[in-house]
Protein backbone atom coordinates (compact mmCIF):
# COMPACT_ATOMS: atom_id res chain seq x y z
CA UNK A 1 0.00 0.00 0.00
CA UNK A 2 1.27 3.49 -0.83
CA UNK A 3 2.68 5.64 2.31
CA UNK A 4 1.13 8.00 4.05
CA UNK A 5 3.81 10.10 5.14
CA UNK A 6 6.15 11.54 1.55
CA UNK A 7 9.33 13.30 2.04
CA UNK A 8 10.47 16.25 -0.78
CA UNK A 9 13.86 17.51 -0.84
CA UNK A 10 14.47 20.62 -2.27
CA UNK A 11 18.21 21.76 -2.12
CA UNK A 12 18.83 21.92 2.04
CA UNK A 13 15.10 21.94 3.24
CA UNK A 14 13.32 18.59 4.15
CA UNK A 15 9.22 18.21 3.90
CA UNK A 16 7.65 15.92 5.81
CA UNK A 17 3.77 15.70 4.25
CA UNK A 18 0.97 13.98 6.37
CA UNK A 19 -0.96 12.39 3.37
CA UNK A 20 -4.12 11.41 4.86
CA UNK A 21 -6.50 14.00 3.98
CA UNK A 22 -9.60 11.72 3.67
CA UNK A 23 -9.24 11.53 7.62
CA UNK A 24 -7.58 15.52 7.67
CA UNK A 25 -4.30 13.83 8.32
CA UNK A 26 -5.29 11.97 11.69
CA UNK A 27 -2.86 9.68 12.72
CA UNK A 28 -2.93 6.11 12.70
CA UNK A 29 -0.69 4.10 14.25
CA UNK A 30 0.97 2.78 10.74
CA UNK A 31 1.78 6.57 9.71
CA UNK A 32 2.70 7.12 12.98
CA UNK A 33 5.51 4.52 13.04
CA UNK A 34 6.11 5.47 8.80
CA UNK A 35 6.88 9.41 10.50
CA UNK A 36 9.46 7.96 12.86
CA UNK A 37 10.78 6.13 9.78
CA UNK A 38 11.02 9.77 7.90
CA UNK A 39 12.54 11.38 10.70
CA UNK A 40 15.32 8.77 10.88
CA UNK A 41 15.92 9.23 7.02
CA UNK A 42 16.15 13.36 7.29
CA UNK A 43 18.47 12.69 10.02
CA UNK A 44 20.48 10.26 7.99
CA UNK A 45 20.88 12.75 5.33
CA UNK A 46 23.61 15.63 6.54
CA UNK A 47 22.97 17.64 3.30
CA UNK A 48 19.38 18.74 5.06
CA UNK A 49 19.77 21.59 7.23
CA UNK A 50 15.67 22.04 7.84
CA UNK A 51 12.62 20.43 7.62
CA UNK A 52 8.87 21.53 7.23
CA UNK A 53 6.01 19.53 8.35
CA UNK A 54 3.01 19.70 6.70
CA UNK A 55 -0.54 17.96 6.05
CA UNK A 56 -1.84 17.11 2.77
CA UNK A 57 -5.16 18.72 1.75
CA UNK A 58 -5.09 22.17 3.15
CA UNK A 59 -5.64 20.38 6.66
CA UNK A 60 -2.72 20.03 9.04
CA UNK A 61 -3.47 17.29 11.69
CA UNK A 62 -6.91 16.31 12.91
CA UNK A 63 -4.82 13.99 15.76
CA UNK A 64 -5.01 10.89 16.76
CA UNK A 65 -7.32 8.24 14.66
CA UNK A 66 -10.36 7.48 16.13
CA UNK A 67 -9.87 3.49 15.68
CA UNK A 68 -6.67 4.08 17.26
CA UNK A 69 -8.34 5.99 20.42
CA UNK A 70 -10.82 3.89 20.56
CA UNK A 71 -9.24 0.71 20.94
CA UNK A 72 -7.13 2.15 23.54
CA UNK A 73 -10.63 3.07 25.13
CA UNK A 74 -12.00 -0.36 25.52
CA UNK A 75 -8.87 -1.88 27.04
CA UNK A 76 -5.81 0.78 27.97
CA UNK A 77 -3.95 -1.97 29.51
CA UNK A 78 -4.07 -4.40 26.52
CA UNK A 79 -0.80 -4.55 25.30
CA UNK A 80 -1.42 -3.96 21.82
CA UNK A 81 -3.47 -0.88 22.62
CA UNK A 82 -1.17 0.14 25.09
CA UNK A 83 1.57 0.18 22.42
CA UNK A 84 -0.50 1.71 19.66
CA UNK A 85 -1.55 4.65 21.47
CA UNK A 86 2.39 5.13 22.21
CA UNK A 87 3.54 4.39 18.63
CA UNK A 88 1.40 7.81 18.13
CA UNK A 89 3.28 9.90 20.95
CA UNK A 90 6.24 8.50 19.82
CA UNK A 91 5.79 10.11 16.10
CA UNK A 92 5.55 13.71 17.69
CA UNK A 93 8.05 13.09 19.59
CA UNK A 94 10.59 11.88 17.28
CA UNK A 95 9.82 14.97 15.00
CA UNK A 96 10.83 17.80 18.16
CA UNK A 97 14.06 15.21 18.43
CA UNK A 98 15.02 15.86 14.26
CA UNK A 99 18.58 17.53 14.33
CA UNK A 100 17.62 20.09 12.07
CA UNK A 101 15.47 23.28 12.38
CA UNK A 102 12.11 22.42 12.20
CA UNK A 103 9.05 24.74 10.93
CA UNK A 104 5.31 23.34 11.13
CA UNK A 105 3.33 24.59 8.26
CA UNK A 106 -0.12 25.35 9.27
CA UNK A 107 -3.08 25.08 7.36
CA UNK A 108 -6.78 24.26 8.36
CA UNK A 109 -6.64 23.04 11.71
CA UNK A 110 -4.39 21.13 14.43
CA UNK A 111 -6.54 19.24 16.70
CA UNK A 112 -5.62 17.51 19.72
CA UNK A 113 -2.46 15.29 19.03
CA UNK A 114 -2.34 17.77 16.00
CA UNK A 115 -1.12 20.76 18.07
CA UNK A 116 1.15 18.08 19.91
CA UNK A 117 2.74 17.43 16.80
CA UNK A 118 2.81 21.56 15.39
CA UNK A 119 4.38 22.48 18.89
CA UNK A 120 7.05 19.31 18.66
CA UNK A 121 8.76 21.99 16.36
CA UNK A 122 10.58 24.64 16.53
CA UNK A 123 8.77 27.23 15.10
CA UNK A 124 4.95 27.22 13.18
CA UNK A 125 4.13 29.54 10.55
CA UNK A 126 0.03 28.76 10.21
CA UNK A 127 -3.14 30.50 8.30
CA UNK A 128 -4.69 33.02 9.75
CA UNK A 129 -7.86 31.11 9.36
CA UNK A 130 -6.45 27.84 10.79
CA UNK A 131 -7.91 26.86 14.17
CA UNK A 132 -5.60 25.45 16.79
CA UNK A 133 -7.47 23.52 19.20
CA UNK A 134 -6.39 21.31 22.44
CA UNK A 135 -9.95 19.39 22.06
CA UNK A 136 -9.45 16.91 24.47
CA UNK A 137 -11.47 18.15 27.82
CA UNK A 138 -14.53 19.20 25.91
CA UNK A 139 -15.08 15.46 24.09
CA UNK A 140 -14.04 13.68 28.18
CA UNK A 141 -10.76 13.15 27.93
CA UNK A 142 -7.52 13.93 29.42
CA UNK A 143 -4.55 15.45 27.26
CA UNK A 144 -2.04 13.35 26.33
CA UNK A 145 1.68 13.12 25.02
CA UNK A 146 2.97 15.92 27.12
CA UNK A 147 0.37 18.04 26.09
CA UNK A 148 0.99 20.84 28.71
CA UNK A 149 4.87 20.69 28.09
CA UNK A 150 4.73 21.26 24.56
CA UNK A 151 2.07 24.10 24.64
CA UNK A 152 3.54 25.74 28.06
CA UNK A 153 6.96 25.59 26.76
CA UNK A 154 6.00 28.73 24.81
CA UNK A 155 6.44 30.40 28.10
CA UNK A 156 2.32 31.00 27.65
CA UNK A 157 0.81 29.52 30.23
CA UNK A 158 -2.35 31.70 30.29
CA UNK A 159 -2.99 30.29 26.76
CA UNK A 160 -2.46 27.12 27.52
CA UNK A 161 -4.26 26.83 30.43
CA UNK A 162 -7.16 28.44 28.48
CA UNK A 163 -6.87 25.77 25.66
CA UNK A 164 -6.42 23.04 27.60
CA UNK A 165 -8.29 23.54 31.04
CA UNK A 166 -11.07 25.77 29.52
CA UNK A 167 -11.80 24.45 26.08
CA UNK A 168 -11.07 27.48 24.28
CA UNK A 169 -9.82 27.27 20.65
CA UNK A 170 -8.04 30.13 18.87
CA UNK A 171 -7.86 31.02 14.97
CA UNK A 172 -3.92 31.05 13.74
CA UNK A 173 -4.61 35.31 13.74
CA UNK A 174 -4.75 34.37 17.80
CA UNK A 175 -1.64 32.04 17.96
CA UNK A 176 0.60 34.65 16.29
CA UNK A 177 -0.80 37.38 18.69
CA UNK A 178 -0.34 35.14 21.85
CA UNK A 179 3.34 34.12 20.92
CA UNK A 180 2.15 30.45 19.86
CA UNK A 181 2.99 30.88 16.33
CA UNK A 182 5.94 33.09 14.85
CA UNK A 183 3.44 34.28 11.82
CA UNK A 184 0.42 34.40 11.07
CA UNK A 185 -0.44 34.86 6.93
CA UNK A 186 -2.85 34.68 4.18
CA UNK A 187 -3.67 30.38 3.75
CA UNK A 188 -2.12 30.30 0.12
CA UNK A 189 1.19 31.67 1.68
CA UNK A 190 1.39 29.33 4.51
CA UNK A 191 3.92 27.17 2.74
CA UNK A 192 5.79 29.67 0.75
CA UNK A 193 6.54 31.68 3.91
CA UNK A 194 7.41 28.65 5.63
CA UNK A 195 10.20 27.42 2.84
CA UNK A 196 11.37 31.14 3.17
CA UNK A 197 12.04 30.72 6.72
CA UNK A 198 14.22 27.49 5.74
CA UNK A 199 16.35 28.36 2.99
CA UNK A 200 18.53 30.29 5.81
CA UNK A 201 19.13 27.10 7.83
CA UNK A 202 18.77 24.79 4.76
CA UNK A 203 21.63 26.79 3.23
CA UNK A 204 24.55 25.14 5.65
CA UNK A 205 23.13 22.45 7.24
CA UNK A 206 26.12 21.23 9.72
CA UNK A 207 25.91 25.07 11.34
CA UNK A 208 22.39 24.68 11.47
CA UNK A 209 22.02 21.23 13.06
CA UNK A 210 24.23 22.22 16.05
CA UNK A 211 22.82 25.74 16.70
CA UNK A 212 19.36 24.10 16.76
CA UNK A 213 21.28 21.27 19.03
CA UNK A 214 22.74 23.85 21.58
CA UNK A 215 19.31 26.31 21.72
CA UNK A 216 17.04 23.69 22.54
CA UNK A 217 18.97 22.49 25.21
CA UNK A 218 19.55 26.29 26.46
CA UNK A 219 15.46 26.83 26.10
CA UNK A 220 14.44 23.72 27.70
CA UNK A 221 12.41 23.23 29.31
CA UNK A 222 14.18 23.51 31.70
CA UNK A 223 16.01 26.30 30.61
CA UNK A 224 19.48 25.88 31.05
CA UNK A 225 21.39 29.12 33.32
CA UNK A 226 23.34 31.58 31.41
CA UNK A 227 26.55 30.43 32.71
CA UNK A 228 25.81 27.11 31.65
CA UNK A 229 25.08 27.98 28.11
CA UNK A 230 27.95 30.57 28.01
CA UNK A 231 30.26 27.15 27.99
CA UNK A 232 27.79 24.68 26.21
CA UNK A 233 27.60 27.02 22.96
CA UNK A 234 31.91 27.97 23.41
CA UNK A 235 33.11 24.86 21.60
CA UNK A 236 30.38 25.14 18.39
CA UNK A 237 30.97 28.97 18.47
CA UNK A 238 34.86 28.42 18.16
CA UNK A 239 34.47 25.42 15.25
CA UNK A 240 32.24 27.97 13.42
CA UNK A 241 35.02 30.51 13.83
CA UNK A 242 38.05 28.06 12.17
CA UNK A 243 35.52 26.77 9.52
CA UNK A 244 34.83 30.39 8.46
CA UNK A 245 38.70 31.04 8.71
CA UNK A 246 39.32 28.56 6.31
CA UNK A 247 37.01 29.02 4.24
CA UNK A 248 38.08 32.78 3.77
CA UNK A 249 41.49 31.06 3.30
CA UNK A 250 40.47 29.42 0.47
CA UNK A 251 39.07 32.26 -1.41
Amino acid sequence: MPGEITLERAGGVATIVLDAPQRRNALTRDMARELVGVCDEVDGDPAIGAVVVRGAGGFFCAGGDRATLAAAGRDPAEPEAYAGLGDVYRSFQRVGELEPPTIAAVRGGAVGAGVNLAFATDLRVVSREAKIVSGFLPIGLHPGGGHGVLLGRTGQREATAAMALFGERIDGARAAELGLAWAAVDDGEVESAAASLAAVPGADPELARRTARSLRAELGPPPLPWAAALEMERASQMWSLRRRHIASAED
